[in-house]
């Protein structure tokens, strides 16, 4: 697979941190002490450093690590699976999304995560690795994460669809979970964590059992960001600190969009979490 670009730009992480705290224009120029031409300019995406720092702090971001992103110097190591897990990543619009599979490699027994905007790869995979799908699991319902919902149901028509009970998907047949639910495919165990706030019942899916402890965080945290929201911004950052970042370190984060990242690289370089 080539390389997946980091999903947000330092800018990004700007605006949708200013959206976020509901907070102007005039106010962050005049808080951070910069002048409302070079705000712009940064908001736009000009690398302007010092203004960069200063902003960076009156947002609560972390500024050598929110530098160190519009540098373009840093990119996440990729965690290794030997075995039971993939990952897809496809395009939607102008954009692309992941999606994931994940095994029991003594039963077979298999679980989606999303099915992103085309899961024929994911189809190919559990057919050349004769797979059971037992469960598809779904993170949230932007369109993006469950385009093709209908395909990879159709494809293994015994596989349950679940999805929080917080934001139901509408598919025939669907059941829903609460926080805390158990899951297990084999040796592997899978629990649910709401880590709601980009949408009203975002879902961390947990999983012990595999090379290392994997958390399929979807839209909640992405590898230097974590998405956004207008409405419930201070909701997802709290269920971030409280539910993902508390994780064991050495766990791997799946997002929805972006590489594989760890737990233990976010805390250093993730503007919202390094300080």
């Amino acid at each position: 697979m080539a390389r997946i670009p980091i999903e947000d730009n330092f800018d990004d992480v700007i605006n949708k941190t200013q959206r976020g705290l509901h907070i102007t224009d005039e106010q962050l120029a005049s808080r951070a002490e910069v002048s409302a031409e070079d705000l712009a300019a940064v908001k736009g995406g000009k690398p302007l450093f010092a203004v960069i720092r200063r902003v960076a702090r009156h947002l609560r971001l972390g500024p050598d690590s929110l530098e160190v992103l519009a540098q373009k110097g840093w990119y996440p190591e990729q965690p290794n699976f030997p075995r039971g897990f993939a990952m897809f990543n496809t395009a939607f619009e102008d954009m692309t999304v992941n999606s994931y599979l994940v095994w029991d490699s003594r039963t077979k027994h298999a679980a989606a995560f999303d099915t992103g905007a085309d899961c024929q790869a994911m189809v190919d995979t559990i057919h050349s690795e004769g797979l059971d799908l037992r469960y598809i699991f779904i993170t949230h319902t932007h369109d993006d994460h469950i385009a093709d919902l209908a395909k990879l149901a159709a494809a293994a028509p015994k596989a349950e669809v679940w999805a929080s009970e917080l934001e139901p998907v509408d598919f025939p047949g669907a059941q829903t979970f609460k926080e805390n639910a158990h899951f297990h495919l084999g040796e592997i165990a899978i629990k649910t964590l709401s880590t709601w706030g980009h949408s009203p019942g975002m879902t961390t899916f947990y999983l012990t059992g595999l090379s290392w402890p994997l958390a399929i965080v979807a839209d909640a945290i992405f590898s230097c960001s974590m998405g956004g929201s207008p409405t419930n911004f201070a909701d997802q950052y709290r269920n971030n600190k409280d539910k993902i970042l508390t994780l064991p370190k050495d766990t791997v984060l799946a997002p929805g969009h972006g590489p594989l990242t760890t737990l233990a690289q976010e805390k250093m370089h993730n503007p919202f979490f390094a300080r």
